[in-house]
C-alpha cells in the first residue's frame, strides 16, 4: 500500500502455492550447507583423535560378544564414516532441490509471459522444475530432508549409546568431561553421562517428524492442499535438533578422556583371536571350513582346560588339533599381532587407518575449499 499502483503489480503471476514451495528450497539451500559444515567439524574431530590412537587396541563386538581385536582409530573412523555418508545425503538432497518452482503459479503456471529461467537465475538456481503441477504438489524434498536427518540422528544414537556404554564402571573405556556430565540428586559418587542420553532420547522425536510428513502426503490429490501447510514444523523441528545434538556430540567427544589401559585390556580373553587361528591354517593350505572347525576344537580345548585364551594352550595341544600348527603360530594370534595382519583396505592395521585418516582428510578439506572455508 505504501508503495502505491506500482505496488499492486508485485502479485503479478505468483500464488502462494508457488511462493511457499520456492521459500523453503531458498531456506534450505541455505541452511543445509552450514549443516554440513558441522558434519565436517565432526569428521575432522573423530579423525584428530583417532590419529593418536592407531595403535590403541580395542576389541571389535559382534552381538555385544567379544569377535576379533582392532583399535580405538578403527572404531572412532567408522564413526567418522556414517558422518560422511550423512554429509553425501545431504549434498544429494540439495542437488534435487536446485530449480527453481517460482512461476508455476497456484498449478497451472500463467497466461503472462513470465521468464522463469530469469528470475531461477537471478535467484541462484541451476534451472527450473519441469511441471508447473508438480512443482507446488511436491513436498518429497521436505521428505528427503528429514529423512537425511533422522539416519544422521540415528547414528548420534548408536554412537551416544556406545559412550553410555563405555563410561560405566564395567567397561570404563572413556571418562567423559564433567562439562558433559551431571551428578545425582542423592548419590553422590554418580558421574551420569546425561547429554548422551538426552541425544540417544532425542531419536524418537526425529523419527516421529518423519512419519509426521509421510502421513501428510500419503492421500493428497495433486495439486496444492491446506494439509501441506503443516510441512514446516517437523520440518523446522527435524533440523534444530539434529544440528543441536551434533554440535553437542562433536564437543563432548572431543573433550573426552580415552582409558588406554582399560582399552587395551579388552581384547584379552574372549577368543577373540580364533578366526586368526584358522586363517594361520589357510595360510598353511587348509580348506577355511575345515580350519574354522580345528579353531573352534581349540578354543573348546582351552575352555575344558580352565583357560581363557588359546596361546594358553601348549604347542603338543595344538598339534593335537592339527599337524599343520608350528611354533610360529604364537606369534600370528597375539591381540597385537592378530590387529597388524589385518591389512585389508579398511581394516584397522596401522597402515590402514592411516590410509583412511588420509581419505578423510581429502573429503573434509575438498569441502571445505568448495565453500571458501580454508
Amino acid at each position: 500500500d505504501r508503495i502505491g499502483e506500482a505496488g499492486k503489480k508485485l502479485h503479478t503471476g505468483r500464488s502462494r502455492n508457488d511462493q511457499i514451495a520456492l521459500d523453503e528450497r531458498l531456506y534450505l539451500r541455505r541452511v543445509i550447507p552450514l549443516l554440513q559444515d558441522e558434519l565436517i567439524t565432526a569428521i575432522e574431530s573423530l579423525a584428530a583423535i583417532a590419529a593418536k590412537h592407531r595403535h590403541t587396541l580395542l576389541t571389535g563386538y559382534t552381538h555385544m560378544q567379544h569377535a576379533q581385536p582392532g583399535t580405538l582409530a578403527q572404531h572412532l573412523l567408522a564413526w567418522a564414516s556414517m558422518f560422511v555418508r550423512d554429509w553425501q545425503r545431504l549434498d544429494d538432497a540439495l542437488a534435487r532441490i536446485a530449480a527453481s518452482p517460482l512461476g508455476s503459479g497456484a498449478l497451472q503456471g500463467s497466461t503472462l509471459p513470465l521468464d522463469r529461467a530469469f528470475v531461477a537465475e537471478r535467484l541462484g538456481f541451476d534451472g527450473v522444475t519441469l511441471n508447473s503441477l508438480d512443482s507446488v504438489s511436491d513436498r518429497d524434498y521436505c521428505i528427503e530432508f528429514v529423512s537425511a536427518f533422522a539416519l544422521l540422528q540415528s547414528h548420534l544414537s548408536r554412537m551416544c549409546e556406545e559412550i553410555v556404554l563405555w563410561s560405566t564402571t564395567e567397561f570404563q573405556f572413556i571418562e567423559l568431561s564433567e562439562k558433559w556430565s551431571t551428578g545425582s540428586s542423592i548419590m553422590p559418587q554418580k558421574k551420569n553421562p546425561d547429554f548422551a542420553e538426552l541425544i540417544r532420547g532425542r531419536t524418537g522425536k526425529v523419527y516421529g517428524d518423519l512419519m509426521n510428513l509421510l502421513t501428510m502426503v500419503k492421500g493428497l490429490p495433486l495439486a496444492y492442499d491446506r494439509d501441506m501447510q503443516e510441512d514446516k514444523e517437523p520440518l523446522f523441528d527435524a533440523l534444530d535438533t539434529v544440528e543441536a545434538n551434533l554440535k553437542v556430540f562433536t564437543a563432548m567427544v572431543a573433550s573426552a578422556h580415552w582409558n588406554t589401559a582399560r582399552l587395551e585390556q579388552s581384547v584379552e580373553g574372549g577368543f577373540a583371536n580364533a578366526t586368526d587361528v584358522a586363517e594361520y591354517l589357510v595360510q598353511k593350505g587348509m580348506p577355511f571350513r575345515t580350519a574354522h572347525g580345528v579353531a573352534a576344537q581349540a578354543v573348546r580345548m582351552a575352555i575344558d582346560a580352565g583357560l581363557s585364551r588359546i596361546e594358553e594352550l601348549p604347542l603338543e595341544k595344538l598339534q593335537a588339533c592339527s599337524p599343520l600348527i608350528g611354533q610360529d603360530i604364537y606369534g600370528r594370534i597375539s591381540p597385537r599381532a592378530c590387529m597388524e595382519n589385518r591389512r585389508t583396505a579398511g581394516g584397522p592395521a596401522p597402515e590402514c587407518t592411516e590410509a583412511q585418516l588420509r581419505e578423510l582428510e581429502d573429503f573434509c578439506r575438498a569441502h571445505r575449499s568448495s565453500r571458501g572455508l580454508c
